[in-house]
């Protein structure tokens, strides 16, 4: 059915809640934010250019596949982008900056059907409101190695660290593929999902979503 522009073991796992047979061809692009991008505009380009990449990667005839599935995540910070740290200090710089406060994040799913072309997007913006962490379990979370494949160092689902409190939005946007949009962008092109997404998620992140259904109705 798919193949996943992404090489993530997060949004492996969570794609594989979907019951969707999906293959995995990520593609190297460039990241790099420019000095004009807003927060949506650059998760929107960025996601696009993943499918694209790896659409003329895969041959033109003969897989069986039929949809190219990208998606960016961004952790934002007023109108700074926050990316992944360059090493320990810059990851302690940004769980400072980030401690005791809400921030936002941005995550954009494209999805290409090979078949005519046609392309789909879908935005996801939650608030992040992070707990005030002590500088001690902080540091040792930075020791673990865990923040420095993360955008804005951390990861909302570590289980010792656990920087987010209270959270009311979408969950599996955060760890960076908002399966409910994807299941929405999927209704575009007449494809429902093999399971209830919105339950799998859940019983899985171990979390009671307040919003699924809003954002199945298309109010969100």
């Amino acid at each position: 059915m798919f193949v996943l522009a992404s090489n993530s073991p997060r949004r492996k796992e969570l794609l594989a809640l979907s019951g969707w047979h999906f293959l995995v061809q990520p593609a190297d692009i460039d990241e790099s934010v420019l000095p004009e991008d807003t927060a949506e505009g650059y998760v929107r380009r960025i996601s696009e250019r993943k499918a694209r990449g790896t659409q003329n990667m895969l041959p033109q005839d003969g897989a069986p596949e039929r949809f190219v599935l990208a998606c960016d995540t961004a952790v934002v910070d007023g109108s700074l982008i926050l990316g992944k740290p360059t090493d320990t200090d810059d990851a302690g710089r940004m769980l400072l900056r980030l401690r005791g406060r809400t921030h936002q994040v941005y995550s954009v799913l494209t999805v290409i059907d090979k078949q005519d072309g046609s392309l789909s997007q879908e935005l996801c913006v939650t608030d992040v409101p992070m707990r005030n962490y002590a500088d001690e379990e902080m540091q040792v979370y930075i020791e673990s190695g865990d923040p420095m494949d993360k955008a804005g160092a951390y990861a909302i689902q570590h289980p010792g660290f656990r920087p987010v409190e209270g959270i009311s939005g979408c969950y599996a946007n955060v760890m960076g593929l908002p399966l409910c949009h994807l299941v929405r962008s999927m209704e575009k092109f007449g494809v429902e999902p093999h399971r209830d997404v919105p339950q799998a998620c859940q019983d899985v992140l171990g979390y009671s979503c307040p919003v699924y259904g809003r954002i199945l109705n298309n109010e969100m």
